[in-house]
C-alpha cells in the first residue's frame, strides 16, 4: 500500500477507444498521491503543490498585493495565492476555461493576443509585485519544436515581468529541461537581483519542467 492508502501499482481497464498513452496517464493519475491530496484539499490540479513548494523555499506570495496568473487553467495556483495572500488582487489568463474563482478576475484568451497585456494591468489598481507563469505551447511530438514553442511564451511571459512589475517584485515560470535559454537567462539577470532554478518535489521525476525564479526586480529606468 502507498502512503497515500491507494494501490502504488493500481491499473487502468483497458478498453477499445482508449490509447496506450491515455491508459497510460489514467494510470499514473490514479496513483499519484499529488492528485489524490489535491482532491482531499479542495485544490483543482496537483500543480498547486508547485507553487506551494516553491512559495515555502522562496517566499513569493506572502505580502503580495497584486498578482498576475499566466496560463491560470484549471486555476491551481490561483487558489493558492487567494489562501495565501487573501486580500491581493489577482488576475489570470488562459486560452483554455476555467471555473471561476472568487476574487480573481479571469480573461479567457491567449497571452500573445496584442490586447492581453494591457487588459490584464488594466484589471489591477497598480502594478504587479508578482507574476507567475505556468504556461506551456500545445505539444506536436517533435521535441525539438515543442520546446522552442515552450520559451517562446516563456520569453513573452518575462517580457511581460520586466514591462509591469513594481521595484523589488518577482516573476517565476515554467521551462524545459536544460533551464532557460542564455539569452533570456541574461535578461533575467540584468533585471533581478536574483535569479535561479528549482524543480519542486511534486514537479514529477520524469518531467522535463524546471521553474525559473527571479526575484527583486530593479525596476525601469
Amino acid at each position: 500500500m502507498s502512503r497515500s492508502g491507494g494501490d502504488p501499482n493500481r491499473r487502468v481497464k483497458t478498453g477499445k477507444k482508449r490509447s496506450e498513452s491515455s491508459i497510460k496517464w489514467l494510470e499514473r493519475q490514479l496513483n499519484d498521491p499529488y492528485v489524490k491530496k489535491a482532491k482531499a484539499d479542495g485544490y483543482r490540479s496537483r500543480a498547486a503543490y508547485k507553487i506551494l513548494e516553491l512559495d515555502k523555499r522562496f517566499k513569493l506570495i506572502r505580502g503580495s498585493k497584486r498578482v498576475v496568473d499566466l496560463g491560470i487553467a484549471p486555476g491551481g495556483w490561483a487558489q493558492v495565492v487567494r489562501k495565501l495572500a487573501p486580500n491581493a488582487g489577482i488576475v489570470g489568463i488562459d486560452l483554455l476555461p476555467t471555473e471561476p474563482i472568487e476574487g480573481v478576475t479571469i480573461f479567457e484568451m491567449d497571452f500573445m493576443d496584442d490586447k492581453a497585456p494591457a487588459m490584464l494591468e488594466a484589471a489591477l489598481d497598480g502594478p504587479p509585485d508578482l507574476v507567475l507563469s505556468d504556461m506551456a505551447a500545445n505539444t506536436v511530438g517533435h521535441k525539438q519544436t515543442d520546446h522552442l514553442r515552450t520559451m517562446a511564451l516563456v520569453e513573452a511571459g518575462a517580457w511581460f515581468a520586466t514591462e509591469t512589475l513594481e521595484k523589488g517584485g518577482a516573476f517565476v515560470a515554467k521551462v524545459l529541461a536544460g533551464g532557460t535559454d542564455a539569452e533570456l537567462l541574461k535578461m533575467l539577470k540584468a533585471h533581478f537581483n536574483s535569479v535561479k532554478h528549482a524543480k519542486p518535489p511534486a514537479s514529477r521525476k520524469g518531467s522535463s519542467e524546471w521553474y525559473v525564479v527571479a526575484q527583486g526586480f530593479k525596476g525601469r529606468e
